[in-house]
C-alpha cells in the first residue's frame, strides 16, 4: 500500500471533481481545482524564496527537524490554503494561538524559529512589536477586510500566489512533517511531530491508497451534505475537521472568526448551506448555541450529527441539544495534538453513553507503563496509543523520551490521561493527570498562572484549579493567601494575569484565604484547593 502526502490527496481529487466546492468561509468559496492551483503556486513561492526540505528524515532523530517551519498568525480564512501551500513546498506550517498575548507568541516563536510567517493584518496590528523581530526573512499579509496596515516589508498572500508558478509539482515525501503547537504543564509550548502519512490516517479519516484511483472513485461517490468546522483552525481538532470532510471530497464550511462567537451566525450559516455535520468546542459554543435555538427557528432538518471535543460537554447540554434537534446524534470526540483522533461517543436523543470507542490503536497500559491492560481488567491506567503516532516534540529530547516510550516491545505515545478499559473494550476515562484546566477548548496550565500571581508584591502565596462551570466547561479559578498588612483585591490581581497572560488564562474568580493549604513536603494540596473553589461555586 503506497503512503500520501496531503497536498497530493488534494491534487488527485482536483483532477476528477475540479469544480465541486472545497471549502467556504464567509463570502469566499474555493474549488477543488482553484484550492489545488492555489496552494501550488503559493508552495512554489515558497520555494523559490529558499524554503523546503534540507536533511532527509532517516537522517534525523525523532525530535529533530529538517525543513524550514512557517508560523501561521492566522484567523480561519485561507488557513487550509496556506497549510496546503506549505506542505507543497515540503515546509513545516505552524500553529500559533493568537489569543496570545505578545509576549508568549513571541516565547513561542523563538522556539519554533520560522523562516517565513503569514499573518492577518489586524493579528500584524496586535503583534506588530513581535512579529518583525521573530528573525523570519519573509513576512506575508492576509487581507482580512480591516484597516490594519501590512507590516513593513510585507508581501500580500495573493501576490505571493501570483508569483508563484503555475505547473511545477514539487516532489514531497510522506515523511515530511507537520507540526501541532500545544501547551507543556508550565506553559511552555511544545511542538508535535507527525509524518503527513501519519496524521493524513489517523486523524483526517485517510489511507494508504494503493493508486490514485482509490482517491478517484471515493470522491466521486462521496456526494453528502457539507461539514461545517466551527470550531478554530489554530486548533488540531479544527483542522482534522476540514480535513476529515474535504480530502473525502466533501464540501466544508470554515466559521469566519474574525468576529467574537457569533451563535447566530452560527446556525443561520448551517441553515443556508444545508450542513450535515457541525463540529463545535464543548460547552463555551454548547450553551450560547442552545440559547439561539430557544429564542430562533432554524430549520435544521439536514444536520444528522455534532462533534463536540477540546473541552468536555456538560450532559445537561447534549440533552437540551437534542431535545431541540431529535434526529441529531452527538459525537464525543477524544484525542490530542500528541495522540490524534482516537476515539468517540454517540449520544442519541433518550440514550446516554459514558465510555469511548478507541480507533486502532488505542490502548490502556499499566499505571508503571510496563504492561497493555486487557478489557474488564480492574486496573486505571494511562491512555496510549500505538502504531501511526508522532515521531516526538521538536527539538525535546527529554520530552520526546517521557511521553513516546516503549511497552512490551511497541512504542508508544502516553496521552496524560488515566482511564480503563471496560469489558467491552471501550475506554472509561477518569480525567487528566497532569494539572491542566480546560477552558472553553483552550487549555490553561495552573503553574504558569500561579507564577504570575505569586510575583504580585502583595501575594504571600496561591494555588489556581479548574471549577465545574457551565458556560466553559472548566472555569480558572485562584485562591490566593494576602500578605500581612496589604490590600491586594481580585482587580489588580486579574489586571497582572492579563498583562502577562493571554485573557482566557486569567482565572475567572479569586478567592481569598487565610492561608493556603500544603502538604508535609512542602507540594500543594490541590484535592483542598479544589474542594474550596466549588464550595463557592457561583
Amino acid at each position: 500500500m503506497g503512503e500520501w502526502t496531503i497536498g497530493d490527496v488534494v491534487d488527485a481529487i482536483a483532477d476528477v471533481i475540479p469544480d465541486r466546492t472545497m471549502t467556504v468561509c464567509g463570502d469566499r468559496r474555493t474549488g477543488y481545482g482553484e484550492m489545488a492551483d492555489r496552494t501550488r503556486r503559493f508552495g512554489n513561492f515558497l520555494a523559490d524564496s529558499g524554503l523546503g526540505a534540507h536533511v532527509d528524515r532517516a537522517g534525523l532523530r525523532n525530535w529533530e527537524c529538517g525543513q524550514d517551519r512557517v508560523a501561521l498568525v492566522m484567523y480561519n480564512d485561507r488557513y487550509p490554503e496556506v497549510v496546503l501551500g506549505c506542505l507543497k513546498a515540503r515546509a513545516v506550517p505552524v500553529n500559533v494561538n493568537h489569543h496570545y498575548t505578545p509576549r508568549e507568541v513571541a516565547e513561542l516563536l523563538a522556539y519554533v524559529k520560522p523562516r517565513v510567517v503569514v499573518y492577518h493584518r489586524a493579528l500584524g496590528a496586535k503583534f506588530a512589536d513581535v512579529l518583525p523581530e521573530t528573525g523570519a526573512e519573509l513576512l506575508v499579509a492576509v487581507d482580512d477586510g480591516s484597516d490594519a496596515p501590512p507590516l513593513p516589508g510585507s508581501v500580500s498572500l495573493d501576490d505571493a500566489i501570483a508569483q508563484g508558478h503555475s505547473e511545477r509539482r514539487i516532489a514531497g515525501s510522506p515523511d515530511d512533517v507537520i507540526m501541532y503547537c500545544t501547551g507543556g504543564t508550565t506553559g511552555r509550548p511544545k511542538g508535535v511531530l507527525w509524518r503527513q502519512s501519519d496524521t493524513y490516517v489517523s486523524s483526517m479519516v485517510g489511507a494508504d491508497h494503493a493508486t490514485v484511483d482509490e482517491i478517484h472513485d471515493k470522491v466521486r461517490r462521496n456526494v453528502g451534505p457539507p461539514w461545517f468546522a466551527v470550531s478554530p483552525l489554530m486548533h488540531a481538532a479544527g483542522l482534522w475537521t476540514v480535513f476529515s470532510g474535504s480530502l473525502a471530497g466533501l464540501p466544508v464550511i470554515v466559521y469566519d472568526d474574525r468576529a467574537k462567537f457569533d451563535p447566530a451566525a452560527v446556525l443561520s450559516t448551517a441553515e443556508r448551506e444545508k450542513v450535515g455535520l457541525m463540529t463545535m468546542v464543548g460547552d463555551a459554543y454548547a450553551a450560547p448555541l442552545i440559547e439561539e435555538l430557544g429564542r430562533t427557528d432554524y430549520d435544521l432538518t439536514s444536520l444528522y450529527a455534532i462533534g463536540t471535543g477540546g473541552a468536555a460537554t456538560n450532559p445537561k447540554h447534549v440533552a437540551a441539544i437534542l431535545e431541540k434537534l431529535p434526529q441529531v446524534t452527538i459525537i464525543n470526540g477524544y484525542g490530542s495534538s500528541e495522540t490524534g483522533n482516537m476515539g468517540f461517543g454517540h449520544n442519541q436523543r433518550g440514550s446516554h453513553r459514558e465510555t469511548f470507542d478507541l480507533r486502532e490503536g488505542g490502548m490502556v497500559v499499566s499505571d508503571d507503563l510496563t504492561r497493555f491492560v486487557a478489557p474488564g481488567e480492574d486496573e486505571v491506567g494511562w491512555v496510549v496509543r500505538t502504531g501511526r503516532i508522532p515521531l516526538g516534540y521538536f527539538d525535546d529530547e527529554a520530552a520526546t523520551g517521557t511521553t513516546f516510550p516503549v511497552v512490551e516491545g511497541r512504542r508508544v505515545v502516553v496521552s496524560g490521561d488515566r482511564a480503563s478499559l471496560e469489558a467491552d473494550g471501550t475506554l472509561r476515562l477518569f480525567g487528566r493527570d497532569s494539572l491542566v484546566i480546560n477552558t472553553g477548548g483552550e487549555k490553561v496550565f495552573v503553574e504558569e498562572v500561579e507564577a504570575v500571581i505569586r510575583a504580585h508584591a502583595g501575594v504571600a502565596d496561591a494555588l489556581v484549579v479548574g471549577r465545574e462551570s457551565e458556560r466553559w466547561g472548566q472555569e480558572v479559578v485562584a485562591l490566593v493567601e494576602r500578605r500581612p498588612d496589604t490590600a491586594v483585591d481580585a482587580e489588580a490581581l486579574h489586571a497582572v494575569c492579563v498583562e502577562h497572560l493571554a485573557r482566557f488564562k486569567a482565572p475567572k474568580e479569586f478567592l481569598f484565604v487565610e492561608r493556603v493549604r500544603r502538604l508535609g513536603n512542602g507540594k500543594a494540596d490541590y484535592r483542598w484547593a479544589k474542594a474550596e473553589a466549588q464550595a463557592v461555586s457561583r
